[in-house]
């Protein structure tokens, strides 16, 4: 209780009753005060009217732009001319992940022999990773030759029939993204992935001179905002090719790089397509390529049909040494695969029963891992051409382990014959 406030005695009437003066001194006064919390501007408690507005105007824009906006991109709306003034508020990225040190790969100390018993499986002729600007060239090289003829293409021309303006403006972009460090972004940048030829656009502000934090920002607008397969492009000429780029000059990759590649796996089957599969199929992957950017898949989570068709297409592709980093990986994940996919797998394998060459030990470390964790789910079949096929590809200490584990394995056709016998001693 509180304590009782005592009134002076000028606030007591002279005429006023005995009882009704103890009364009064003794009660409590009721104030009836509301006490109100303050609040402030960068209270995380109360979201303000102005704050409400945007996130509601963004909520709505996303779900319009997720009916109308096709495989090609959506009409290009009203660009604005200012280049700054840009709202975090308004940052359409769905996962704000900050910048952790500790989600960054560890020191990798790569061994000169093991990186030289590598090339010999690497192509002779290895495709050349095209970009963003090869492949605007090439459109704008293509349309010129039939200039004479016909426009049978009027969407290669957009690059041409830019508005000045608008040229000018992403230019300048193109200034800021070259010295960007942190903070906020342009807004003319934000809506790239909105424009029907984002293409163009982008490559107007030139992605190869991109400072490694612009890059890493630039990924998340475009994993959050642009539809799977336009991602998978943004991925495969921009990201992918910067990352290349920097192992090759720096030996590390830099973190804000591979940062940009964690958020690239926020659409799993772009980064699957865009980023995995291409760096395997040119045939020049590197052990350190392979290991930082396995290492990606190794610390997140990934759906197991985007995990399983990109086993299905390692496994059926042209080997390289880099092709059993990534098998092992995605084993090391214990997904409970389709038998489709673990026949392919086996199939792999087998493939190298008449390889002349000396095997890298990555090879023999993925098959022990593939047969450690799906030995059940092959046929004894599969287990009889595997055990052939360590008397001509072993290895003096995985070997053994392998053959005991394929031993002690219980295949998928002993299971199904062993249930098929308790139903039938049952009926």
């Amino acid at each position: 209780m509180g304590k009782a406030k005592k009134l002076k005695p000028s606030q007591v009437g002279k005429n006023i009753a005995l009882a009704d003066q103890i009364e009064s001194v003794n009660a409590v006064k009721n104030k009836n005060r509301v006490k109100q919390k303050i609040r402030h501007d960068n209270d995380e408690e109360f979201v303000n009217a102005d704050l409400s507005k945007k996130i509601l105007k963004a909520a709505r824009r996303q779900q319009v732009e997720l009916g109308n906006i096709g495989v090609g991109g959506s009409t290009a709306p009203v660009l604005p001319l200012e280049l700054n003034e840009s709202n975090s508020d308004n940052e359409m990225d769905s996962d704000h992940d900050d910048l952790e040190p500790d989600t960054y790969y560890d020191n990798i100390e790569i061994n000169e022999e093991d990186e030289e018993a590598l090339k010999m499986f690497m192509s002779d002729k290895p495709e050349k990773t095209r970009t963003l600007a090869d492949i605007i060239k090439d459109k704008i090289t293509d349309k010129h030759t039939e200039l004479q003829t016909q426009f049978s293409d009027i969407e290669t021309l957009k690059l041409q029939n830019i508005d000045p303006r608008i040229k000018a403006m992403y230019q300048g972009v193109r200034d800021v993204l070259q010295k960007y460090r942190s903070g906020k972004l342009p807004k003319a940048f934000k809506m790239i992935p909105h424009l029907q030829n984002w293409e163009q656009i982008l490559y107007l502000t030139e992605p190869t001179t991109w400072s490694a934090a612009a890059m890493y920002q630039a990924t998340r607008i475009f994993a959050s905002n642009l539809k799977e397969k336009m991602a998978q492009r943004f991925y495969n000429l921009v990201l992918l090719p910067r990352v290349r780029d920097d192992l090759a000059e720096y030996k590390r990759l830099n973190f804000h790089l591979y940062q940009a590649l964690r958020k690239a796996l926020f659409k799993p089957g772009a980064f699957m397509k865009g980023i995995l599969l291409p760096l395997l199929e040119s045939g020049d992957c590197t052990l350190r390529e392979a290991i930082i950017v396995g290492s990606v898949l190794a610390r997140n989570s990934v759906p197991v049909l985007h995990s399983s068709a990109a086993l299905l297409k390692i496994a059926e592709m042209d080997y390289t040494g880099a092709n059993s980093i990534f098998l092992r990986i995605l084993f090391d994940k214990k997904y409970a695969l389709p038998y489709r996919v673990v026949d392919s797998v086996v199939f792999h394998f087998l493939r190298f029963q008449s390889d002349y060459r000396t095997l890298p030990v990555l090879w023999h470390q993925a098959l022990l891992t593939f047969v450690q964790r799906y030995k059940a789910d092959i046929s004894t079949e599969q287990r009889d051409a595997l055990l052939e096929l360590l008397r001509k590809q072993c290895h003096p200490t995985i070997t053994p382990e392998i053959r005991r584990e394929l031993q002690a394995a219980q295949c998928r056709d002993i299971e199904v014959n062993d249930t098929v016998q308790n139903i039938m001693a049952v009926e």
